[in-house]
């Protein structure tokens, strides 16, 4: 349980304020699409006597240990081990025909970066994996010694949004040539020293594009996000709420298309009448993205990057 105390939340209250409205309805049905160590959720199911939770994640371990911190609410939990695209499997499974509201805490949980086993972080040293659920699917070590050069400079400059991409290929090959890169700590390495010296000066470690570009490919998270918003905005009743936070634009772009597309108007321009149905289906309740206070960042470092949106069924 030591990873779970060192979880903090990111964003707690603003998220807890954002949802509040359609959490507070009589029988409201709260979609935790990323469920993780469960802190948002306990928020939620403590602050809101009536809440039924339906917790969504990938990762067995972060669900077993989720279980566990919300026993106390075992009997308005359903938690359930899917990828957050399955939404509308998931909720016909349950018998449930809509949700009040939709928390999408995105990217790698703080569990997966500090179980050192998991490979997600470049500083610590450990096996490729950087799988979310580790049941099946390509590690990150597959695909470091399987891409051909051109491939993998395409996951970089894609997922990572890396200059330095064809430079990075060409030195992974290079390496995986005299024997297999298997480790996080040689694969920081072999970035580091990819990166011209003028460019490693700044933007943190010189690792960080290439795990989250890894990370991203294994696991399809991109285009997992794409399927799974519309799917969690077409659930929602009206007057539900949906809020989402992303840790880098590739998400944020995602998040904030889908929710704009629901807030435009589908008519034609220059018709003097809105024809019915092609109207806004959603308002924003954001003022484009959050970010967390100074404060919070000081506290938690890992919320720095966090950007927040949301909106409102119609």
């Amino acid at each position: 349980m030591g990873t779970r105390a060192g979880h903090v939340p990111v964003l707690l209250e603003r998220c807890c304020e954002l949802l509040g409205p359609a959490l507070a309805r009589p029988g409201a049905i709260h979609l935790d699409a990323t469920l993780g160590l469960g802190g948002h959720a306990e928020a939620v199911l403590s602050a809101h006597p009536h809440v039924i939770l339906v917790g969504l994640d990938r990762d067995r371990d972060a669900l077993a240990l989720a279980k566990e911190r919300l026993a106390p609410f075992a009997a308005r939990t359903h938690l359930v081990h899917a990828v957050f695209d399955e939404i509308p499997v998931v909720l016909h499974q349950l018998g449930l025909a809509g949700l009040d509201s939709v928390l999408f805490d995105l990217g790698v949980s703080s569990m997966q970066l500090d179980e050192m086993e998991r490979g997600f972080s470049y500083a610590r040293d450990a096996p490729l994996d950087m799988r979310m659920d580790r049941s099946h699917g390509i590690t990150a070590g597959e695909v470091v010694n399987t891409y051909s050069a051109r491939d993998l400079a395409r996951v970089l400059r894609a997922y990572g949004e890396e200059r330095f991409a064809g430079k990075i290929a060409a030195a992974i090959v290079r390496e995986r040539a005299v024997s297999p890169v298997i480790s996080s700590a040689r694969l920081a390495g072999l970035v580091r020293d990819a990166i011209p010296a003028p460019a490693r000066r700044t933007g943190g470690n010189p690792a960080k594009r290439t795990f989250q570009a890894l990370r991203i490919e294994v696991n399809g998270e991109l285009a997992v996000l794409e399927r799974a918003l519309p799917r969690a905005l077409d659930a929602l009743r009206p007057s539900g709420r949906m809020a989402a936070m992303s840790y880098h634009s590739l998400e944020d772009r995602l998040v904030k298309r889908a929710m704009v597309a629901r807030t435009r108007s589908t008519a034609p321009i220059g018709l003097p009448i809105e024809p019915a149905g092609s109207g806004p289906t959603f308002r924003l309740l954001t003022r484009g993205a959050e970010i967390p206070e100074v404060a919070e960042t000081e506290a938690n470092p890992r919320a720095a990057s966090a950007r927040l949106r949301a909106v409102e069924r119609i």
